[in-house]
């Protein structure tokens, strides 16, 4: 049997001698020159967030103003160039957390080797004491050439335990600063992945951006005369959508049961924006100088400008959506989502959309980016919250003719989304 005594005191021996092994040869200038350049990345998406609120003071500024084809076109050429300052702060974003992954390799690279280090030091300790293993602390002490000998290998006993134990707690904290570096590693790769997703849908805005003003132009012959006409109709068609839209709420008959739905004040969804303003409220208004026909607004208005991603509110599945969106007719092209606690949340008047029906989304999933299709008169986002199981989807013919599919409910299936968020 192994002499304990002899073994641990053995040990102590050899593993001061661990200390006096050469540090390994570190990359901390590679991890310096990262650290700068993650820095200079980061004072550049600084500047960067100060020239995209500057165009976002401009845009508020210009969505105050009377209805021109200047200030339309304007305010696309500003929305524009604020979607190209957020592009490239994204891209700054992904080129950061590039560098910030080849840090995270250099400094899981050092820590393991250190360890390993670590590991090898105690394997030969131990294989010392094994060889050494035959001689008793008897032996030893008498072995001693003098008695003050075979007392300092008694005296220090007495701090070989604090020794061990101070060794076995820096190998500790050094493998949970690993497996720290490695979590940062994963939170860093999912943070890639979702600006990667943002980068493209930006793009995807820029180009619908630029499409919309050449519609714009083409539509309006550059002419201020053409687009108030534009404008008229468009009110016209909103005008007539919302009477129809009334009519056939009416006709539904449904009781709603509290029971099925969240508590009014129960915060159960997230803003569809990043940036929140709210230009139209919920129910009888008259916000925008006109009282609405069914003397109701049945959601919420947003102030937001063409390509600003829209996000789901809750986790849910995608239960209808509009792709083929008609000149100034009705919600434009739309999103529905029905979500497991009840609600339903509609994202419309988008310029594009980013899902498909039946795809579940998460919580903030970009489902679209906003605009200002179907009969609205400037780019904003309309989100309404239903009563999911009142939903019905109904067909409806624009004054142009073409027929469309809308959702509608009874109106009292109609829900504040302000008393939900």
């Amino acid at each position: 049997m192994r002499r304990t005594i002899f073994a641990i005191l053995f040990l102590s021996v050899l593993l001061g001698s661990v200390s006096l092994i050469p540090p390994l040869p570190t990359r901390a200038d590679s991890v310096d020159d990262i650290k700068e350049q993650i820095e200079d990345i980061n004072r550049q998406r600084r500047e960067l967030d100060e020239e995209i609120k500057e165009y976002q003071r401009q845009l508020n500024v210009l969505s105050g103003e009377k209805h021109t084809l200047q200030g339309a076109i304007q305010t696309l050429d500003v929305s524009r160039n604020k979607t190209a300052s957020q592009i490239k702060s994204i891209q700054g974003k992904i080129a950061g957390a590039t560098l910030k992954l080849s840090q995270l390799s250099f400094e899981i690279d050092e820590k393991e080797a250190s360890i390993a280090l670590d590991k090898a030091a105690v394997a030969s300790s131990l294989r010392a004491i094994d060889s050494a293993d035959d001689v008793s602390l008897i032996e030893q002490l008498f072995a001693a050439e003098a008695l003050a000998d075979a007392w300092i290998l008694v005296d220090n006993l007495a701090s070989l335990n604090q020794a061990l134990q101070t060794h076995a707690t820096i190998l500790s904290e050094a493998k949970v600063v690993l497996a720290d570096q490695q979590e940062q590693v994963s939170v860093t790769k999912n943070e890639l992945s979702y600006a990667n997703v943002d980068l493209q849908n930006q793009k995807k805005a820029l180009d619908v951006n630029r499409q919309e003003k050449e519609t714009l132009l083409s539509v309006t012959k550059s002419k201020e005369a053409e687009y108030q006409a534009l404008i008229a109709e468009k009110k016209a068609e909103q005008a007539a959508f919302e009477s129809e839209l009334y009519r056939l709420s009416t006709e539904l008959g449904y009781a709603v049961d509290p029971a099925s739905i969240p508590q009014s004040g129960s915060g159960v969804l997230l803003w569809p924006l990043d940036d929140v303003f709210v230009t139209q409220e919920f129910g009888r208004t008259v916000d925008s100088k006109r009282l609405y026909v069914s003397g109701t607004h049945d959601g919420v208005d947003f102030r937001a400008s063409v390509g600003t991603p829209v996000r789901s509110a809750l986790t849910g599945t995608v239960l209808e959506v509009n792709h083929g969106s008609v000149a100034n007719c009705q919600y434009g092209k739309w999103v529905l989502v029905r979500h497991a606690n009840g609600l339903a949340t509609l994202y419309a008047h988008l310029s594009s959309i980013a899902v498909s029906k039946g795809d579940a989304v998460r919580t903030g999933e970009i489902v679209g980016n906003s605009g200002m299709t179907g009969y609205a008169t400037g780019p904003h986002l309309h989100f309404a919250v239903y009563v999911a199981d009142a939903i019905s989807l109904k067909q409806y013919t624009c004054k142009s003719g073409y027929t469309v599919t809308i959702p509608i409910a009874p109106p009292e299936a109609y829900l504040n989304p302000m008393s939900y968020i």
